[in-house]
């Protein structure tokens, strides 16, 4: 088997699947969906894009997973300047039944019931946890990136998941006052916490960014090369089973850029701090 390494340096690339781009429209819902060029009960996924942004800034990540044999849908809804978490939540519930409902593609592409995940980006990494909570049938796996508090906590249904997470978090970035990973990890037995010292919270969000004008951060490559092949490993793994990508999701392997902590070996800064931290000009 390949080391640990070498499959991070080959997921930090595209995946050997050419890859065909549609539109969640068709059904109902705006946003957009990448897909394989074929496959049948291939893994899906919904992504959740952060606050002030949109499915259209993760076109790159979400081509990178459909490159790789994953299924990946966005949708474009609460971008507004005080979205909701639970509305946002739904949609990417409604998003997985639709990847997973109809034929993609030219009917040469479809989504296995059991093989579905979601994920998420600041904002939408907590409506992520707040959408497989509300699930009927829970997904094999969540991922949470760099999530941001919300209003209700995503702490609250976080407590009540059991399938497997992954949470990441950032150290040394303004914005990482707005982080509930650490809360996250706490209360959510099942999740793996895993810090990126030099990675930008913000990051992941590609092309120019007009809320800028405001403080929020723009697009970072090195940020996003290493999250799509975190990401991507942990989801060939957890909704595949495919043993070769097994140490993306063990808590205790040591991956290149980011390092799995214990939520508890430390006593963060509390949310109430955070808080006025964001106030003081």
């Amino acid at each position: 088997m390949a080391s640990t390494k070498k499959l991070f340096r080959a997921l930090t690339r595209r995946g050997p699947h050419r890859v065909l781009r549609g539109d969640l429209a068709f059904a109902g819902l705006p946003g957009v969906v990448f897909t394989p060029e074929s496959g049948l009960s291939l893994p899906g996924v919904a992504f959740g894009h952060d606050w002030l942004a949109g499915a259209d800034r993760y076109h790159g990540t979400l081509e990178h997973l459909a490159s790789w044999g994953i299924v990946a849908a966005a949708p474009a809804t609460e971008t507004g300047l005080a979205p909701s978490a639970l509305n946002f939540a739904y949609d990417l519930g409604t998003t997985l039944d639709i990847i997973a409902g109809v034929r993609l593609g030219p009917g040469e592409i479809s989504v296995h019931r059991s093989k579905l995940g979601v994920v998420g980006h600041g904002f939408g990494g907590s409506a992520a946890v707040f959408a497989a909570a509300g699930m009927p049938v829970k997904p094999r796996s969540v991922v949470a990136i760099f999530p941001t508090v919300t209003s209700p906590p995503a702490e609250e249904p976080a407590a009540t998941l059991q399938v497997p997470g992954l949470v990441l978090s950032a150290t040394g970035d303004p914005m990482t006052l707005r982080s509930n990973a650490v809360e996250l990890a706490r209360v959510w037995k099942s999740a793996t916490l895993r810090t990126m010292a030099k990675a930008k919270p913000g990051g992941l969000i590609e092309g120019r960014r007009l809320a800028r004008v405001v403080g929020l951060p723009g697009a970072d490559r090195s940020t996003q090369k290493v999250i799509r092949a975190l990401i991507t490993g942990y989801l060939l793994h957890t909704l595949t089973g495919d043993k070769t990508y097994r140490d993306f999701a063990d808590p205790d392997s040591v991956l290149p850029k980011a390092t799995s902590v214990d939520p508890f070996a430390d006593d963060p800064v509390d949310l109430e701090n955070k808080v006025i931290a964001l106030l003081k000009p």
